[in-house]
């Protein structure tokens, strides 16, 4: 794993806004309208481009732009996994949260028919565990892992990565009809993760494991639950993670925690200081945190008091995903130079709070605005480095 040895290096949490042509081949791939074949090649020739445009952009440390997922950054395990099969029920999972529940009317506003108040009447897909979990997707990581490492090496990228799901994330409204416990659930995916997990660990890419329902956890459980519930239930799957991870080396690990990438006031997050220590267990080279957003920009503070391990790398996010304001690098520069002064500039990585696109064909921003976020962030980064490496 690459670190900042003689400049601040700047990579991103994973999922990019797929192009037109991807985009397209997708919708037609989703309705029978294209042949596996030109979808493949779509897909590799999209993931050519998206690396050449990171590298333009001035990103060091880049991926596929998750371009190879079907669905979500979480549910595209799914696809991937034996075990689940998917029923038409009741929707109740989107309206939970105290966030929603003190912001109600902001929330109805926002969502229309999939508000809290409406969407009691909506039916959703959920998918539940009907028999014993294994994964199945080795063809697919293959196929991510081939056009990834083709792609770098067309362009002269140096270090890639691929993101997964966690273990707590993966299908998190997941519903148990199979295993005599929800515990042993989350083992069996656990298990069944690590294949994937170690595919891409051994093929010489990064593996990056994606976490945001570790910290959103804490909205949709206190209240009613404690703190103390919500702490040992994080604690348990941190935990758990850690045994999906056994046998790859911490050095090919960047774990990433966010708070969620909904456009809502999250006035309900938990504070990183009260989970900090947890995040710190999991073994990871790299911890990548959303720390650019109005809720959480205040918190590199935290690292202040709270040490970083030895020979690990802090990945804060610098620029934000959720908004289209693009962040001036004077700004990026500053939020960087914080976190140096906090963990050591050699220990500092610039990042994003979170993907710009968490759905093959949903964006959190305009494309032209994310590319101009990423290059700000590594103009940024160039600030920053002229200051610290004086």
């Amino acid at each position: 794993m690459k670190r900042s040895t003689n400049r601040i290096l700047s990579t991103h949490v994973g999922s990019l806004i797929r192009p037109p042509q991807l985009a397209e081949a997708i919708q037609a791939r989703q309705n029978g309208k294209i042949e596996e074949a030109a979808y493949q090649q779509c897909l590799q020739d999209s993931v050519t481009d998206v690396v050449k445009r990171q590298l333009k952009a001035g990103v060091d440390v880049i991926n596929d732009g998750e371009f190879g997922k079907s669905t979500s950054w979480s549910l595209y395990i799914l696809k991937r996994l034996n075990g689940f099969e998917m029923r038409t029920t009741q929707a109740s999972a989107f309206a939970k949260g105290v966030d929603r529940e003190t912001f109600k009317d902001f929330y109805e506003e926002l969502e229309g028919s999939r508000s809290s108040k409406a969407w009691s009447n909506v039916t959703v897909q959920d998918a539940v565990c009907t028999g014993p979990i294994s994964y199945s997707g080795q063809a697919e990581v293959q196929r991510d892992i081939d056009n990834l490492k083709a792609a770098m090496k067309a362009a002269g990228a140096e270090e890639g990565f691929l993101p997964v799901a966690a273990p707590s994330s993966a299908i998190p409204d997941r519903k148990n009809e199979y295993y005599k416990s929800d515990e042993e659930l989350l083992i069996a995916l656990a298990e069944a993760l690590r294949t994937e997990y170690k595919a891409i660990a051994d093929s010489g890419i990064l593996l990056q494991v994606d976490d945001a329902r570790a910290a959103v956890s804490y909205d949709r459980m206190v209240p009613p639950a404690s703190f103390d519930d919500y702490y040992k239930w994080l604690a348990r799957h941190v935990e758990v993670l850690n045994h999906a991870l056994e046998g790859i080396p911490s050095e090919k690990i960047r774990y990433h925690v966010c708070w969620g990438s909904w456009p809502g006031p999250h006035v309900s997050d938990v504070p990183l200081r009260k989970i900090v220590d947890l995040i710190l267990k999991v073994n990871a080279g790299a911890y990548l945190i959303e720390a650019a957003n109005p809720r959480h920009a205040h918190e590199w503070k935290v690292w202040k008091d709270v040490k970083l391990p030895e020979g690990k790398i802090l990945v804060p996010g610098v620029v934000s995903h959720g908004t289209n304001v693009v962040e001036h690098p004077e700004l990026v520069a500053e939020r960087l130079m914080n976190f140096a002064s906090c963990v050591g500039r050699e220990n500092v990585i610039a990042g994003t709070d979170c993907g710009f696109a968490q759905e093959e064909l949903n964006r959190r921003v305009h494309p032209s605005i994310m590319w101009a976020k990423l290059e700000s962030m590594a103009e940024g980064a160039r600030i920053a480095s002229k200051e610290l490496w004086k």
